[in-house]
């Protein structure tokens, strides 16, 4: 059994006692930072693992599969687990100065490191069920963190996160009962045989649409995207920032994971309704933006917006397809908690999200100004940062099948991102502060300063190095694409038989 997979379990889960714990003193914080520099690091250990010897899996107190839990890792589910360790560290970091020592007693950095250990039990689950456990182990941190405090609007956008989305684990829950119904397995790669099998692939469509909609649920996909504008500009900016990093990101890993694995059978109908899905989400994510005049609920509906291309990706089911899925998801975890840390800031010395009430930024905190523009060039899909590579990939594999329509309306909505992060950018950055405020960076304490700065510096960084030096990425991507096409080598090593 490789114990690489079960660190990145097991390590917020430890953290998570320790820091609450210790919450009621300084030290609770610094066990959650600690603790969070040892899953990166166990989740680079992981990489080099999956990179060096292909998929690992482990079988939980030696019970093969399919009897019993598996743990497994491709090339997929390892750069989303390093990619999560990498958005915890930074948000950690960044926590350190955005919380407040109330909220730290009441079990923070607890609830954030449940939430890591939830994620990284989703992208390394090799079963279905044990995928519902970590939705809901994701779930009650995820509304945790966001009820926390208390305040009237964090309730409100709380009972609305919470209610959608226990009707998405309501419907996946279902879907996993009438498939386990007609395969008698859970197990995902068992069920990559066993659906070939089924009698009535007419009732197999079925099932798959409700994880569709489970799945769709959880990653913000029209029409059910609802509960994310309306709840995640309410909690502290580090939660946002977090959560919009990597929890629609669960779900869209989870559709391209059941998606290419399992519910490939009707290619015809499920991808032709995950494609235009994802076009709508797009289209709708973009306008819903371009309408706010709030700096978090701008970016709150450009998570709809992006979620549409990574989809799409899926959709268009070709290598190229989900190589631009799989590089979309990397560039995009990256891009978004950095824009809401840079938000988180900008309220911080400016006052406000209320781009009205904002003002400023550029002439007082150039450094803050200069840092919004990679990331938000980056979601807009300029040259040569890692958005470009991304939205080109899928544009270019659109265009590959003729899809012009599609290709043209994606190319629109970058368009109408460049338009929305220019409205931040002529409101917050370029004119005067409405009420005479210098914003400046130099007015916040130097701790501080230093713990909101420094994730913001290395994200945007991160940024600029995938965009430079595409090729290991865009190599990395195609390889986890053709692994998502061809899953052999993860069911020969999950099952141990040649399928």
């Amino acid at each position: 059994m490789s114990w690489l997979l079960v660190y990145p379990i097991v390590i917020p889960l430890m953290t998570a006692v320790l820091s609450y714990l210790f919450r009621n003193t300084p030290a609770g914080r610094w066990i959650a930072v600690a603790g969070t520099a040892a899953l990166l690091l166990a989740s680079l250990l992981l990489m080099a693992d999956v990179l060096e010897h292909g998929v690992v899996v482990a079988q939980m107190s030696n019970w093969e599969a399919p009897f019993g839990i598996t743990l497994a890792a491709d090339l997929l589910g390892a750069v989303m687990v390093v990619i999560t360790a990498i958005t915890g560290m930074a948000t950690v970091v960044y926590s350190l100065s955005d919380i407040p020592v109330r909220l730290e007693r009441m079990g923070y950095y607890a609830l954030l490191q449940i939430l890591l250990m939830g994620v990284c039990g989703a992208f390394l689950t090799g079963d279905l069920f044990n995928l519902y456990v970590w939705f809901e182990v994701m779930l009650i941190a995820s509304f945790g963190l966001l009820v926390l405090g208390g305040n009237r609007e964090q309730l409100d956008g709380g009972i609305k996160y919470v209610m959608l989305n226990l009707v998405s684990t309501i419907m996946f829950l279902t879907g996993i009962g009438l498939l386990y119904g007609i395969t008698g397995t859970l197990n995902m790669a068992d069920l990559h045989l066993a659906v070939r099998e089924v009698q009535n692939q007419g009732l197999l469509t079925t099932i798959a649409v409700m994880f569709m909609v489970a799945f769709g649920v959880k990653a913000a996909l029209f029409p059910l995207f609802f509960w994310l504008p309306a709840s995640y500009h309410t909690p502290p900016v580090a939660v946002s920032a977090i959560f919009a990093g990597l929890l629609t990101k669960v779900g869209v890993y989870s559709l391209i994971r059941c998606f290419t694995l399992i519910f490939d059978q009707d290619v015809g109908f499920t991808h032709t309704l995950l494609l235009w899905l994802a076009v709508i989400t797009m289209v709708t994510g973009v306008l819903g933006a371009a309408a706010m005049n709030d700096f978090r609920r701008i970016l709150s509906f450009h998570i709809i917006s992006q979620i549409g291309y990574m989809v799409l990706g899926l959709a268009i089911f070709t290598p190229l397809g989900l190589m631009g899925a799989v590089f979309y998801l990397v560039h995009h975890i990256i891009v978004k908690a950095n824009l809401f840390f840079v938000a988180g800031v900008a309220k911080r010395i400016g006052g406000s999200t209320d781009l009205s009430r904002l003002g400023g930024l550029y002439a007082h905190a150039p450094l803050l100004a200069f840092l919004f523009l990679i990331p938000a060039f980056s979601l807009a899909g300029f040259p040569p940062l890692s958005g470009f590579w991304a939205k080109y990939v899928v544009v270019k594999a659109a265009l590959d099948l003729e899809m012009w329509i599609v290709a043209g309306i994606s190319l629109v909505v970058g368009l109408l991102t460049i338009f929305s992060m220019t409205k931040i950018w002529g409101a917050a950055f370029w004119p005067a502060h409405p009420d005479g405020i210098k914003p400046r960076l130099s007015d916040l304490p130097m701790g501080d300063r230093l713990a909101l700065m420094l994730p913001i510096i290395c994200l945007a960084a991160l940024t600029c190095i995938i965009g430079l030096f595409p090729e290991p990425f865009v190599q990395f991507a195609e390889r986890s694409a053709t692994q998502l096409l061809d899953p052999t080598e993860y069911i020969t090593t999950v099952l141990g038989v040649q399928p």
